[in-house]
């Protein structure tokens, strides 16, 4: 199989990550061995087969600040939330796992915001469905429907910082409607429960001819 080319310049981000990522597992943050690391991560991304990282070769520092930031303060926060529950309710909390699909399908992004969420204390991803961009989360202290909405909404908050930190311009476009919106991608969850109408014709009974409504909901329809 003969891999689609990627322009290089593409790629650069990719072989500087994986040039640092050479200095932390020697534990030598010297300029020969990041060296070393940049034509070892060269020969491996412009070399053997691997499902190409397309980069949108955009970065935007600011919004990079805001997601680390937030980051940080979230691991700090679910570090105490987690000690907390371990002490006072400990085996009997209550867990979910919560499906989140997610506005981007470039690989890059799905993989980021899989990991920011598992490197969260409490949250960890399961599964990924690429086909659908979809992550299958499992959270801590899940006790109602309201519960998961929040961790779906903070989820699509993390993949929305994460698009305007690096993402493609199509997705940051996509962000930026939600916010003029003033919501989220997708069905909410009393969105999905709320019935709609649905016109049809009702059969003939006794020769009559009657039209009738029936109500459904989005569930229903996607069964």
């Amino acid at each position: 199989m003969k891999r689609p080319k990627t322009p290089l310049r593409l790629e650069l981000p990719l072989i500087a990550f994986l040039g640092f990522f050479w200095m932390a597992i020697w534990r030598d943050f010297t300029l020969g061995t990041f060296i070393i690391g940049l034509i070892y991560a060269t020969i491996i991304v412009r070399v053997f087969y691997l499902p190409p990282l397309r980069g949108s070769g955009r970065l935007n520092p600011v919004w990079g600040v805001v997601f680390t930031a937030r980051f940080l303060v979230k691991m700090v926060v679910a570090s105490f939330q987690v000690s907390w529950l371990s002490v006072v309710t400990g085996p009997r909390v209550k867990n979910s796992v919560i499906s989140v699909q997610l506005r981007s399908h470039d690989d890059l992004i799905v993989t980021l915001t899989g990991h920011a969420l598992s490197l969260v204390p409490g949250s960890l991803v399961l599964d990924v469905d690429r086909t659908t961009a979809t992550l299958y989360l499992h959270a801590l202290d899940v006790t109602s429907d309201e519960d998961a909405e929040k961790i779906r909404l903070d989820a699509l908050t993390t993949e929305a910082l994460i698009i305007r930190t690096c993402g493609s311009r199509s997705d940051v476009a996509v962000v930026k409607a939600e916010k003029r919106l003033g919501r989220m991608s997708g069905f909410s969850k009393t969105e999905r429960d709320t019935p709609f109408r649905r016109h049809g014709r009702a059969e003939v009974h006794g020769g009559g001819d009657s039209s009738s409504d029936a109500r459904t909901t989005i569930e229903e329809v996607e069964d």
